[in-house]
């Protein structure tokens, strides 16, 4: 480990574990915040020391800890206590299916620690995307710990119903900090499969915070299609390790180990919450909005595209890599589709990530450079704007006392600060500039040059999709509409400091998008293939400097529609005496009566009752229909 220190790895993943075992036991608020602030920006300092070192080393591709056989140990122990607590957590609320994945898999991965022993070799890498993934995760996910401290406050003020358990909260959040530092920095897949492990784990606890029934339901909706993905994974190490004779990432990607790779392809699937196996995600829409926030955007779903993206070499031209790009690609327009039909702020943020997610696995499954390099930009872009966006509609709801998209009608007016961060992320998800736009075109480029035209069909409907949602949603936010209900901003200034700092990241990733390509992204297709050619042409260089002066544009004319809204309201008919603020009017019987516009939902054609079954089937049969293919043809 050349200029780097051999402490500064092993402390990024076990700072926020120590932070997660302190949080519980402090019972003062303010002290808690104050060690909440401590550990966030301790993590952010790690992962910026750990950075700066590496790129003053060279940036290099390293190898680290081999021969560590105490910790070897210690994981197999966790591995046993995390089995034991899901079999009592299980028996408690009477689950027992699931017991026999965690127990199966477990069991299983010992046998093949036992029976097939791999040699020595090293667990950890850093790579450029290793380092990616943990600024990402050090970063958003801090900032989303931050924002926690004052939403937390404002949850159980309004939710006085749930049980405040807020120092558990916060040691779930940064323990699925930890695990995700580890994952992405593991080599050695049963290294990796104990962090992947942890997620899993810790996103059941989060899901499940309130203890309702249907928080209770869908915490285990999420284990066990989780733990199945996690089956799939370690049957994944098993065979590699009985059939190739490794559990190394690299060295299973490399040798085009067909049946490892099509598993840990599975895995992903099930992690990134990709049909049949998207329930799990828009399930946990019931938690506390920074869990929402951390699931959807550092952590989590995003070790799943990790995962898929460190597999693209071995998925390029092969069943297994088409078969992930018709499952994301066939995700991205059926969640992009469902999405117009929600009205609920947060299940729009939701159907829009396992959307966006999709367009990402079915980048990974074609396996090209210029698909790996949309996939990396649509995965930095995605994690920021959406992030942001949860933590804003968090806000929002904990000042309206609703997160519906109609209640946000004229929200210009009555929220400006929380509007012109909701317009940025919004912008930042569909609008050009901003970087989703330019990688989606890239996307559909590269799908044009492979020949997948079915890719072409889905990329193309799903983003007309995609704008329907948005546009809705945006032009509800702007309207010029004054209403008589007065809304008090609670928001603390913790959390404007999370989302001012992301809506800032958003459009300085837009501003500096030819450096981000070149010195972020390019570097991670040269590792991945040995070689990066040039994705955009300078044509388009040319065209996107031209485009980038309108970054400002979004939140300068947001600003310009609230300066210049006239205070006196014109008042318009309303069928009845209207009331002044043309939203409430007495009618012909002198009734009260509430007048607003809505916007319209298509419910009956793009609604979940209606599209959420067929495509679980669809997704279902091709997977299995095509896992048998694979594993019966590498038999």
């Amino acid at each position: 480990m050349a200029n780097i220190p051999f402490w500064i790895v092993p402390c990024l993943i076990l700072w926020p574990v120590a932070a997660a075992a302190v949080m519980p036991f402090l019972r003062d608020r303010r002290v808690r915040s104050a060690a909440v602030y401590l550990a966030a920006g301790g993590v952010m300092a790690l992962a910026a020391a750990l950075l700066g070192l590496w790129l003053g080393a060279g940036a290099p591709v390293m190898t680290l800890y081999a021969g560590t056989e105490a910790v070897d140990h210690l994981m197999t122990a966790g591995e046993l206590f995390l089995m034991a607590l899901i079999v009592v957590l299980c028996i408690r609320h009477r689950q027992y299916p699931v017991i026999l994945l965690s127990v199966g898999q477990t069991g299983l991965l010992l046998w093949s620690e036992t029976n097939h022993p791999v040699p020595a070799a090293f667990h950890m890498q850093i790579d450029c995307l290793t380092m990616l993934m943990c600024t990402i995760a050090a970063f958003v996910g801090g900032f989303i710990c931050i924002y926690a401290v004052g939403y937390m406050k404002a949850y159980h003020e309004h939710h006085t119903e749930y049980a405040d358990r807020s120092g558990f909260f916060f040691s779930m959040l940064f323990l699925f900090l930890g695990a995700m530092f580890g994952l992405v920095l593991s080599e050695n897949l049963v290294w990796m499969y104990f962090f992947w492990e942890i997620t899993s784990v810790v996103s059941f606890l989060l899901i499940g915070y309130t203890r309702t029934e249907e928080a209770v339901h869908n915490s285990f909706r999420a284990l066990w299609m989780n733990l199945l993905g996690g089956l799939g994974f370690a049957i994944a190490i098993a065979v590699a390790a009985a059939t190739a004779g490794t559990v190394q990432l690299g060295e299973v990607v490399a040798a085009g180990a067909v049946i490892p790779v099509a598993l840990l392809a599975v895995a992903g699937l099930t992690k990134s919450a990709q049909l049949p196996f998207s329930s799990w995600l828009l399930g946990a829409m019931v938690a506390p909005t920074p869990s929402s926030a951390l699931l959807h955007s550092a952590t989590m779903v995003k070790a799943g595209v990790y995962l898929l993206i460190r597999l693209a070499p071995a998925l390029a031209g092969t069943a297994t890599g088409m078969t992930v790009a018709f499952i994301g690609g066939f995700t991205f327009i059926a969640a992009s589709m469902m999405a117009i039909a929600q009205n609920d702020g947060k299940k729009v943020l939701a159907f829009s990530t396992v959307s966006n997610l999709g367009l990402i696995v079915a980048c990974a499954g074609i396996g090209a450079e210029e698909t790996i390099w949309a996939a990396v930009l649509l995965m930095i872009f995605h994690s920021v704007s959406k992030s942001m966006l949860f933590q804003a509609v968090g806000s929002i709801e904990n000042c309206l006392g609703s997160r519906d998209i109609e209640s946000m009608h004229g929200l210009l007016l009555r929220l400006p600060a929380l509007t012109y961060i909701m317009g940025v992320g919004i912008a930042g998800m569909y609008l050009a500039p901003f970087g989703m736009l330019i990688s989606k075109w890239v996307a559909l480029r590269a799908f044009v040059d492979a020949d997948n035209y079915l890719l072409v069909i889905f990329i193309a409907y799903g983003s007309a999709t995609t704008m329907l949602y948005w546009a809705k949603w945006l032009c509800k936010l702007v309207a010029l509409h004054r209403t008589k209900e007065v809304v008090h901003d609670v928001t603390r200034r913790d959390q404007y400091l999370s989302m001012l700092v992301h809506a800032g990241c958003t459009l300085l990733l837009c501003l500096l998008f030819p450096l981000l390509a070149k010195n972020v992204v390019d570097p991670i297709i040269m590792e991945l293939f040995g070689e990066a050619h040039d994705v955009l042409s300078m044509s388009v260089l040319t065209t996107m400097a031209v485009m980038l002066v309108s970054v400002i544009f979004v939140p300068a004319l947001m600003f310009l529609i609230t300066r210049s809204a006239r205070s006196q309201i014109v008042p318009i008919y309303m069928g009845g005496a209207n009331e002044g603020d043309n939203t409430y009017f007495v009618n012909s019987y002198g009734e009260p009566e509430h007048l607003y516009l809505s916007n319209w939902y298509l419910r009956f054609e793009f609604g979940m009752r209606r599209l959420m079954r067929p495509s679980v089937i669809v997704a279902t049969g091709v997977l299995v229909v095509m896992l048998c293919v694979i594993i019966g043809g590498a038999v």
